[in-house]
């Protein structure tokens, strides 16, 4: 993509690609224009979108997150990596996702987008609450055993359904649900609150409920981290040797922020 007949100063292109353009673009270059793709073998500098080379770099992963956030919040998506050529690209060469994120399957928080990533950028396990339950953990071992994930990211969100639902100690309507919800009281225990649900409305929350969901949800996230290096002796083993990192993090409905790092408060 570069204006002249070779790459300007600083500018990568590596002996694999065919097209002889440059697969990686320095921020010091004002001709030429950045690619948000490579190469397998192509070096790739801290400005692209795609791909992280270094995924044991569990800074440059959370720069790369919070940075498709911001895009987010402010309108300002990039939708990188959805094109054809990183759909074929993927389809050949397999997922090296740089990222797991454990989530919940609310239809108003898709990680993809909330971060702005695309195809194959993120490993994402998707369930009500969030929870470190036996697919949900195996799902997440794989990524690690077998795709070399080293960064899991366990994400709540802003007015949670299945934890106002654990918080209500309604009985649940069948046994699977309320293996589901059980996996949520410890949270609700540990911070001793509870709420009202009123005609099975788990997603209505009074001012006054407010401050003691986002506790309880916060907890349960905590719980959940905790539970997948208690539960799994692959993850583990792979926290306890440094290679693979657990970060908690929370998404506010409104706003579409992500704060990293959270505290339950209870």
């Amino acid at each position: 993509m570069c204006s002249k007949k070779k790459p300007c100063k600083g500018c990568v292109t590596c002996e694999n690609c065919k097209d002889g353009k440059p697969c990686v673009i320095t921020k010091d270059c004002k001709k030429c224009m950045k690619r948000k793709e490579s190469c397998n073998t192509c070096v790739e500098c801290k400005e692209c979108e795609g791909n992280l080379c270094n995924r044991d770099d569990f800074k440059a992963i959370e720069r790369r997150l919070m940075k498709g956030n911001r895009r987010f919040r402010k309108n300002n998506l990039q939708y990188p990596n959805i094109d054809r050529k990183r759909r074929k690209c993927t389809a050949i060469n397999g997922q090296k996702p740089f990222a797991i994120v454990l989530s919940c399957a609310d239809s108003r928080v898709p990680p993809e987008l909330i971060f702005d990533t695309g195809i194959g950028d993120l490993f994402v396990v998707r369930v009500a609450g969030n929870i470190a339950n036996t697919s949900s953990i195996a799902s997440i071992e794989f990524a690690v055993a077998a795709l070399g994930c080293q960064y899991i990211l366990v994400l709540g969100h802003e007015g949670c359904g299945a934890v106002k639902a654990a918080m209500s100690k309604d009985p649940a309507p069948s046994d699977n649900l309320s293996q589901l919800v059980g996996h949520i009281l410890p949270a609700v225990s540990a911070c001793k609150c509870s709420c009202k649900a009123e005609n099975n409305d788990y997603y209505t929350v009074s001012e006054k409920e407010k401050d003691s969901l986002e506790m309880v949800t916060k907890e349960n996230v905590i719980h959940s981290a905790n539970e997948l290096t208690r539960c799994s002796e692959i993850i583990r083993k792979a926290v306890n040797s440094s290679k693979v990192k657990i970060q908690t993090a929370y998404y506010n409905l409104g706003s579409g922020k992500v704060n990293f790092d959270i505290e339950s408060g209870c």
